[in-house]
């Protein structure tokens, strides 16, 4: 597997980060989103100290994948690929019974 180096910044430092090139994309919208977070601590939180920004956007971040994933078990959100593969199926169920019936 071939892997590159890329660096990131995040509340202001910055970090070699090493990542294979099909992850890289989504590497660098996880180091926005939790430069994002620690940014909004440290700017609307009287939180200081970088160790303790990243304590709380780690726990900020965890508490919203966890209500995600508990609304995933609950049926109330549904993850995108099985939306597309639940219309795919549709679709072509759909077009087995246009053809079936030959309706134009």
């Amino acid at each position: 597997m071939t892997t590159k180096q890329i660096e990131a910044t995040i509340l202001g430092q910055t970090y070699r980060l090493v990542c294979s090139p099909e992850t890289e994309q989504a590497l660098l919208e996880a180091v926005a989103r939790v430069d994002a977070e620690m940014s909004k601590i440290r700017n609307h939180s009287n939180v200081r100290g970088t160790d303790r920004i990243a304590v709380m956007a780690a726990l900020s971040l965890a508490s919203e994948l966890l209500r995600l994933q508990t609304s995933v078990r609950h049926g109330e959100a549904f993850p995108a690929e099985e939306i597309r593969r639940t219309m795919r199926q549709m679709n072509e169920q759909l077009g087995a019974v246009i053809h079936q019936y030959g309706v134009q």
